[in-house]
């Protein structure tokens, strides 16, 4: 796709943004954007204002043109005379002359307030906080198509990204067996000294040599005996399950089994492993998404996040000449592995942009629909009264809880309760361990944007 034929129409033109959170994602965007010359990002919102100040000084521009405004008038002022403008408060951001908003906390509650602000105030939202995206994302482009706006999530992030490429392969008239994603960190094996790492720990096994290579027959034994050599790492995380229930919700891929497989797979075994059981990998139908354990080696590409898709080698000719350049594909000759080893979060993420406020377009799918939910299951007794406290940030796991991608369900008082509107919220009953957790079982928040919207969205279908 040749990306400046696509824009060359709007020459001259510049889209402007607001960024609602100055993490990793929002600070990588603020370093990109002052090299694309269609985009500029003038206003920066975050509870730390510091914290918004320091991205844009990272970024590359100076103390001078910095001002940290504490209302509309005053925002409006300062960019007028071509200053940056960072803000505590995102409500002032209504009133602001941006095209989009960029929402970035990784908060659902945030997300959800700022999301629906947005496109109140006639902008279009640009959600990279998944996290509100699997709970209301299709109650949030609901409410921008009917208003003529655009919701979308991000290239430089997974759903966005595996949406992109599926959408390329079925456009080719390729046959999708499969698709997903790569966990956000690899299995390191090294033979010298026998042992496999993940995040920096290595640990001690012995005889994972002997199911470093993959037999042609015998996969799913081979999958299972890496399983239980590793099984002192995480296998499963939640945002694995919360990204793609997003892209589930926007194609007509569905999960295998609640869980994921989550196979450790060295990326030239994906195409033999991700397809049906009929074709002696371990899915149950084609059609299925799902998330692998990149395995490799220190010296071998990472795919760390990527995300990928296993087509059917229809015409086997040309897929033996592909294997030759590179591709890989099964030792069968039936199936082909596609990838995009990398998320490239706000180095990429400007293209979204461009795409929903120059083209009317956004990169996930024209129609989005409700077909899935992340749901909580207990691993171990609870007691009323407890909270659902987040226990490791960064996966944003709950000690004691395990997180399910199930068929989509209206958030009603016996129907399991969204993995986001529980966590963080008390307990209103004892519940056993194995249970789902509904919203009966909770003590449901005084005032919530996020609830608010997925009654609402429940209420539409």
């Amino acid at each position: 796709m040749n990306y400046d034929a696509i824009f060359s129409q709007f020459e001259g033109s510049t889209v402007r943004a607001a960024l609602v959170g100055a993490g990793q994602f929002g600070t990588s965007l603020l370093g990109q954007v002052k090299r694309t010359t269609m985009l500029d990002v003038p206003v920066v919102c975050d509870l730390d204002v510091e914290r918004a100040k320091d991205s844009l000084l990272a970024a590359g521009y100076s103390e001078d043109d910095i001002v940290i405004a504490e209302s509309t008038s005053e925002s409006v002022t300062a960019l007028e005379s071509g200053k940056r403008v960072v803000l505590a408060d995102a409500s002032l951001i209504d009133e602001i002359p941006v095209d989009i908003v960029v929402e970035a906390t990784g908060n659902p509650e945030a997300a959800a307030q700022v999301g629906l602000a947005a496109l109140s105030a006639g902008k279009h939202l640009a959600m990279v906080s998944k996290e509100a995206d699997s709970v209301i994302g299709p109650e949030l482009a609901r409410r921008a198509h009917r208003s003529g706006l655009v919701s979308t999530p991000v290239d430089g992030d997974q759903p966005s990204l595996l949406i992109g490429l599926l959408s390329w392969a079925r456009l080719l008239g390729l046959k999708v067996v499969s698709a997903g994603k790569s966990s956000e960190y690899d299995f390191i094996y090294d033979r010298v000294h026998g042992t496999v790492s993940w995040r920096g720990e290595a640990i001690v096994v012995p005889d994972f040599a002997d199911v470093w290579l993959m037999p042609e027959f015998g996969v799913p034994e081979t999958i299972e005996a890496r399983s239980e050599m590793l099984q002192r790492f995480p296998q499963r995380t939640v945002p694995d399950l919360c990204e793609m229930g997003v892209v589930c919700n926007h194609t007509d891929l569905l999960p295998d089994n609640s869980t994921f497989h989550a196979p450790h797979a060295r990326t030239l075994e994906v195409p033999e492993i991700m397809r049906p059981k009929t074709e002696r990998g371990i899915l149950g139908a084609p059609g299925t998404i799902d998330v692998f354990n990149c395995l490799r080696r220190a010296d071998e590409q990472s795919f760390a996040g990527g995300v990928y898709v296993v087509v059917d080698c229809l015409d086997r000719e040309t897929w033996r000449v592909l294997d030759e350049k590179g591709i890989p594909v099964s030792r069968d000759g039936k199936h082909g592995l596609l990838y995009n080893p990398s998320h490239l979060l706000g180095v990429e993420a400007p293209l979204s942009l461009l795409s929903a406020c120059l083209l009317g377009r956004g990169t996930g799918a024209a129609d989005v629909a409700h077909r899935v939910d992340i749901a909580a299951r207990t691993t171990r007794n609870w007691s009323a009264g407890q909270q659902l406290a987040i226990t490791d940030q960064h996966h944003h796991e709950v000690s004691g809880l395990e997180a399910l991608l199930l068929p989509a369900a209206p958030a009603a008082a016996d129907n399991p309760l969204p993995y986001y509107m529980a966590v963080g919220q008390t307990l209103a009953q004892n519940i056993p361990t194995g249970t789902v957790i509904t919203r009966a079982m909770i003590q449901a928040p005084t005032y919530s944007v996020l609830w608010k919207l997925r009654d609402e969205m429940d209420g539409a279908a």
